[in-house]
């Protein structure tokens, strides 16, 4: 099939042969990482502009690195180091980034929905790279990816997701990509970090750590947020990890070889010890590299269908 969508706003809208379409281009460009010369003329021209409302290390430095190896030129752009001190809106912000002639905005907002409002007033190309507690798309495609390279499928696969469930944008886009490509999903996390509903997105629920282990072939493991815990709702961290951390010990009471991922930054000793987040269950670092393929992957496919856009508006 061919992409046909200007922007990457989420996974729910996406499917099943879109995603497919997303992994098997990501595939091909992954090779390129690998060369002496990491860098093709696919983007030559284009300029993508990172546009961060919230701190992040990996998914910018991701994207900026994917946007150099397809040879785009990359602008970097901070929310507390811009005109948005002074006031200035988030279309506004848009608009202007488009006046300058950009093709492509890279953002991450704290707010829900800001991607596809921004999308909405502007004509380049948006990528959402989180928003609020939504959704993170790439992070869940280069989770995906990941698997699928480790394991060969997707379908038919049980992957539970564990941790904070209830703020996680990567949990909401990892429960769409997973279900839509066939995988089996467990959620599991203290009762307050489920959020209400959760059930209608076809996944099982539990309490139980144990329960979301025995029969997994791979675990997300999610960062406890404790900076949203303004209420003190949260379990202790030392109680988390007792109830809820991934340790070697409870990795080999599974029934199967589990394979281990966590989007990042991990807190050690509260979502899974370091012997775990190092050891041979571990594909984090995979995860990071293949980041890389995926939104460059990413980045080529809603560039072209956006050339397509404007050719055929202006035919």
């Amino acid at each position: 099939m061919n992409w046909i969508r200007k922007d990457l706003l989420g996974l729910e809208e996406l499917s099943k042969e879109e995603l497919e379409l997303i992994l098997s281009t990501a595939e091909s460009f992954k090779e390129i990482s690998s060369r002496e010369i990491k860098k093709v003329p696919a983007l030559r021209g284009k300029t993508v502009v990172n546009l961060f409302y919230e701190p992040s290390t990996r998914t910018r430095v991701s994207f900026e690195v994917a946007a150099k190896r397809l040879s785009a030129d990359v602008i970097n752009i901070a929310a507390e180091t811009s005109s948005v001190k002074k006031g200035e809106t988030l279309i506004d912000t848009g608009r202007n980034i488009e006046a300058l002639k950009a093709d492509i905005i890279v953002m991450r907002h704290n707010c829900s929905g800001a991607a596809a409002m921004l999308s909405r007033n502007v004509n380049l190309s948006v990528v959402n790279a989180g928003d609020g507690w939504h959704e993170h798309p790439t992070q869940a495609l280069l989770d995906i990816f990941t698997l699928k390279e480790k394991l060969g499928r997707i379908e038919g696969l049980n992957v539970s997701i564990v941790g904070d469930i209830a703020h996680s944008r990567v949990a909401r886009s990892n429960i769409w990509g997973l279900t839509k490509l066939g995988a089996n999903v467990t959620v599991c996390a203290p009762k307050m970090l489920i959020p209400p509903g959760i059930e209608g997105m076809n996944v099982v629920v539990t309490n139980n750590i144990d329960f979301a282990l025995k029969d997994a072939d791979a675990v997300n493991v999610l960062r406890m947020q404790f900076e949203r815990d303004g209420q003190a709702a949260f379990p202790k961290q030392l109680e988390y990890f007792k109830e809820f951390g991934i340790t070697e010990e409870r990795l080999e009471q599974a029934e199967k070889d589990i394979i281990v991922m966590h989007p990042g930054p991990i807190n050690r000793g509260i979502e899974m010890s370091s012997a775990v987040a190092d050891g041979a269950h571990s594909v984090i670092l995979e995860q990071v590299t293949n980041g890389i393929a995926v939104r460059m992957a990413v980045l080529f496919l809603v560039a072209q269908a956006n050339e397509k856009i404007k050719n055929e508006n202006t035919d």
